[in-house]
């Protein structure tokens, strides 16, 4: 006589896919209630789950609980890690100090007047609105006048086995204290932006969104920044199957604000020449050399007529 396999009701059955909450046709079970409900029919089925067929073997949905438990248990896992990232950034960004603080509100001045002067740009293929170098070295000026040593900075970095070459541009602030010495405060102006991705999951998505758009803060708070956003990034490309790139990494983050970097004093933004060297001399030529008046000796002489 053949065996017949018992099956679950279709109003039932168990589909873990992530943690969003799945639409029965009697009822809406979340993620924790689908996971611990399959066990509890598991459970109250497990003598008809598995029986044979008119050949002797047995048909049984072992492999199917394994595989759905690994999915639940990944989707747990998951969520936990992002919560944890966005409880890291929060008490990363909420943290500040004294000298964070006033020079945070200096740049907020300086942005309000740059933007009120209209962040003119004096490039050789000028932009309209102005560019980013631009406001860069207006903002920087501006610092300079309230009394800040503030400079450009640029780093670079030669290319390594696991990262490129590359450069950035940012501006920092160098205090002197009695008590801790020297102070170096970074300022990044586009700071949201170095981190966003086009095809990002929405959790990651979620914890960028989160980020100031201009980040003030000294070098360990950045360092702690970049690894928390370099770590979410490596887990939403593993998530969504993609390659992460080489630019993406945290040694190559890291390599933009803390690599080797020349500090660089803002040149006057509104200058009438684009480059720092003197102008050079006019070339004198037969045109415009006078011969009568730097050869006195050739003036002309009268003849006499005989």
């Amino acid at each position: 006589m053949a065996g017949v396999t018992a099956r679950f009701p279709a109003k039932s059955r168990i589909l873990v896919g992530g943690d969003r909450e799945v639409k029965f046709p009697s009822e809406k079970v979340s993620l924790h209630d689908m996971f611990f409900g399959f066990l509890e029919e598991g459970e109250e089925s497990s003598e008809s789950s598995c029986s044979t067929d008119s050949g002797g073997r047995y048909s049984d949905d072992a492999g199917d609980e394994e595989e759905q438990d690994e999915n639940a248990n990944s989707a747990e896992e998951s969520k936990a890690f992002w919560e944890t990232q966005h409880q890291l950034l929060n008490a990363t960004l909420s943290r500040t100090s004294s000298v964070e603080s006033r020079i945070r509100q200096a740049v907020k001045d300086a942005s309000r007047e740059s933007q009120m002067a209209g962040n003119v740009c004096v490039c050789r293929n000028p932009i309209p609105g102005g560019c980013r170098s631009c406001l860069r070295r207006d903002i920087s000026e501006r610092l300079r006048n309230a009394g800040f040593n503030c400079a450009i900075c640029k780093s670079k970095w030669r290319s390594s086995p696991e990262i490129p070459s590359g450069e950035h541009t940012y501006l920092d602030v160098v205090e002197q204290s009695s008590k801790k010495g020297q102070i170096r405060v970074v300022i990044e102006l586009n700071f949201r932006a170095e981190f966003e991705m086009a095809r990002a999951s929405d959790e990651y998505n979620r914890l960028i969104n989160r980020l100031p758009e201009v980040l003030v803060g000294k070098g360990e708070r950045l360092r702690s920044l970049v690894k928390i956003l370099c770590s979410a990034a490596k887990k939403c490309m593993k998530e969504n199957k993609m390659h992460m790139g080489p630019w993406r990494k945290h040694k190559y983050m890291q390599a933009k604000w803390f690599g080797t970097c020349e500090r660089i004093a803002p040149a006057p933004l509104f200058s009438t020449t684009f480059s720092d060297r003197p102008p050079k001399p006019p070339k004198a030529s037969m045109l415009t050399f006078d011969l009568l008046e730097n050869l006195p000796t050739l003036q002309p002489k009268a003849v006499a007529v005989v």
